[in-house]
């Protein structure tokens, strides 16, 4: 392991001397490398699918993290497409921040400039190998990956490709894919004199290890303990679509619905919001004892369950979710702060009060009133593809794309000036 680890660190050394050559790019530049890797992406569909199904095969069809594994042809196609919208995307480096005169004539001017070397530790999902590299090296970033055994083969597939095209540039070094074991995290994790920031994405529980032993400063993104309240004035027809929407659209992701959260005044309405759950999609539900009287006669018996402590405060990322009782908007509000990650919360309601009080008091990167959680995506917020959402409040929060990836410098011009 001492052989490794050298080797690691002999690693990060390159990529971060060779993130200064990103600096030296043009847009331009960027654009058609990113354009090149897109194509060669499509071109190697077959190949990149081969690799993925070896992945595949080492595991269970029923586990959670299947769906965030597979590739498959409309994936890689949408995904050479978001690569391209990424090229497209305006620059975020060199703007202008703020500019300033001070009285002994120096001329000060706050610029953006990339963060320099971003560390993903991830789990399971090959896309991201994509998504960081195309949002990093746009903002003019080196990227050091990190991913799972799961994604083993997938992930060495498309780092071939994309070293592929970046050799051509003389750029090879500024990504650089990690040993897939598990003893591989830590010496990243200690490069503070390689990388500038690692970013987890994955389970609360990759997370809490990233926390906890990085020496690196972290950004932390990716759990969703997820909750949609149906407040008294709901409409309850909105409230059907944008449950079963949050719900049921991918159960994999961070931005699916956990919790139901709903007044006691409208339990009556529980079987209609709930209806097709089951059914269609075979919904296991843990319903507190209010919900669960409500649901007994209506929801398939089999899927309906006696909530317990730990059915709340559960990233489920399966076909599962709890319903907790409330008797007003405070006792919502208060069940959430308790439960949430802090990542995606929603209100349904027709009162403008409630749910201006909703957005105003509940804490969490993203909160919707009248809308279904599956939004938050960076996509969907119009940033192209993204690296993570963010669930702290220091330096980003919520969806990170081009201008969450990029720190700032002063530039200060004078002619001679010396301070007494």
């Amino acid at each position: 392991m001492i052989a490794e680890k050298v080797d690691i660190l002999n690693k990060l050394k390159q990529v971060n001397k060779a993130s200064r050559k990103l600096v030296q790019l043009s847009d331009k530049d960027i654009h058609t490398i990113l354009n090149e890797v897109a194509e060669l992406t499509l071109q190697n569909i077959p190949y990149i699918l081969e690799e993925n199904r070896k992945d595949l095969e080492r595991m269970d069809p029923a586990n959670p993290k299947y769906d965030r594994l597979l590739l498959n042809e409309e994936r890689l196609r949408s995904i050479a497409n978001d690569i391209r919208k990424v090229a497209d995307l305006p620059s975020p480096l060199n703007k202008i921040l703020d500019q300033r005169s001070v009285p002994n004539g120096l001329a000060m001017t706050k610029t953006s400039v990339p963060l320099g070397v971003i560390g993903i530790v991830f789990e399971s999902r090959p896309n991201v190998t994509f998504d960081v590299f195309a949002l990093c090296f746009k903002s003019g970033n080196a990227s050091v990956l990190k991913g799972s055994r799961d994604a083993h083969f997938s992930n060495i597939a498309i780092i071939k490709i994309i070293h592929q095209v970046l050799a051509k540039h003389d750029l090879a070094e500024v990504v650089y894919l990690a040993p897939s074991e598990r003893e591989a995290l830590q010496p990243i994790l200690e490069a503070v004199d390689y990388v500038n920031t690692i970013i987890p994405r994955g389970s609360q529980g990759l997370i809490n290890f990233v926390r906890e032993h990085s020496k690196v400063p972290v950004i932390e993104t990716g759990a969703g303990i997820v909750h949609t309240y149906i407040a008294e004035s709901a409409d309850i027809a909105k409230g059907k679509a944008i449950v079963q929407n949050a719900k049921s659209r991918r159960v994999s992701v961070c931005n699916a619905l956990d919790c139901l959260v709903i007044h006691e005044s409208r339990l009556e309405d529980l079987p209609l919001i709930m209806a097709g759950l089951d059914t269609n999609h075979q919904c296991l539900v843990y319903a507190d004892e209010q919900a669960y009287a409500h649901l007994k006669d209506s929801y398939q018996a089999d899927l309906l369950h006696p909530a317990t402590a730990d059915s709340f405060g559960t990233e489920f990322l399966s076909m599962k979710m709890s319903i907790k009782t409330v008797n007003s908007l405070d006792d919502a509000i208060d069940h959430i702060a308790a439960y949430s990650s802090k990542h995606s919360e929603a209100i349904v309601a027709e009162n403008v009060a409630v749910c201006d009080y909703f957005l105003k008091n509940v804490d969490a990167a993203v909160v919707y009133a009248n809308s279904s959680t599956a939004f938050t995506d960076g996509g969907q917020f119009g940033m192209g593809a993204e690296i993570g959402i963010s669930t702290q409040k220091l330096h980003a929060r919520g969806p990170m794309a081009l201008e969450e990836l990029t720190s700032y410098k002063w530039i200060v011009r004078g002619d001679g000036q010396t301070r007494s």
